[in-house]
């Protein structure tokens, strides 16, 4: 494995957890980007890894936010933009990863923070943590897929409501409007978040492919054409060696053992 300074690997089975390491509040700097593409691309190329959980070094802060100074230093609309749609980029890869991502949030997330987190396809927040999209406040909007995704995942009010006030909110509460998954306490978010991690491992490779992308590119489209995708994708699965497994093991009434072909 690289070592990078700001994104560090460590394997527990088939699960891979990416650190984003940043001190003090692990802040969304240009080089923490670079370090995490180039860490996800590592992990996606490694076929021993089947799911990856992010998470940010320390106790207190997931990621704090992006970095303020960089951003004053933007001087056209031009700049600002490119900037931007490098984060996107990345952001977009994560969501549309085939290997699940799970972010452990073990802390703040703010701004960047919680975008990250938003572009991951599961979200497990410590109880401590506070959550927000406080950009408003500084004169700007979310940048890095906040108006976006906000809006998918909990609905364009209370999305709208959390943007233009500027407010945080508890893990407990983004857990009752399902921004995050569940809301556990400190000491049991890695555990849990791993925990979910090592289940999906335990299926097969194909068919957890096929339910992202059936679920992610059918919330791109109409719902006859997202039921076409799904159809399609349930269909590619019968040829599968796990699918055989799967269903014979079920009628044998045993654990399936799944090769991921």
């Amino acid at each position: 494995m690289t070592e990078r300074q700001h994104a560090k690997i460590s394997k527990d089975d088939r699960v891979a957890i990416l650190t984003v390491d940043n001190p003090p509040v692990n802040m969304l700097t240009f080089a923490v980007v670079t370090d995490l593409e180039g860490a996800l691309e590592e992990l996606w190329a490694d076929d021993e890894v089947k799911a990856i959980v992010v998470t940010g070094a320390g106790q207190m802060v997931f990621i704090a936010g992006a970095d303020i100074n960089a951003i004053l230093q933007l001087n056209t609309p031009a700049e600002a933009k490119d900037v931007v749609m490098k984060v996107h980029d990345l952001f977009q890869r994560i969501e549309n990863s085939v290997k699940p991502i799970i972010a452990a949030v073990n802390g703040h997330a703010l701004g960047a923070g919680i975008e990250l987190a938003m572009a991951c396809h599961m979200r497990i927040a410590n109880n401590r943590a506070m959550i927000g999209q406080p950009e408003i406040g500084l004169g700007i909007i979310p940048g890095f897929g906040g108006t976006q995704r906000l809006a998918r995942l909990v609905g364009k009010g209370k999305a709208l409501e959390l943007i233009l006030t500027g407010d945080r909110i508890t893990a407990a509460e983004a857990a009752s409007i399902g921004l995050v998954n569940r809301a556990v306490p400190g000491t049991e978010v890695m555990k849990t978040a791993v925990g979910l991690a090592k289940k999906i491992t335990s299926f097969g490779r194909p068919a957890t492919t096929a339910a992202i992308e059936a679920v992610n590119e059918g919330l791109a489209v109409s719902i006859e054409k997202g039921l076409e995708i799904e159809a399609d994708k349930f269909s590619s699965l019968v040829e599968t060696e796990d699918m055989r497994e799967g269903l014979t093991a079920f009628l044998e009434k045993r654990q399936p053992k799944f090769q991921d072909k």
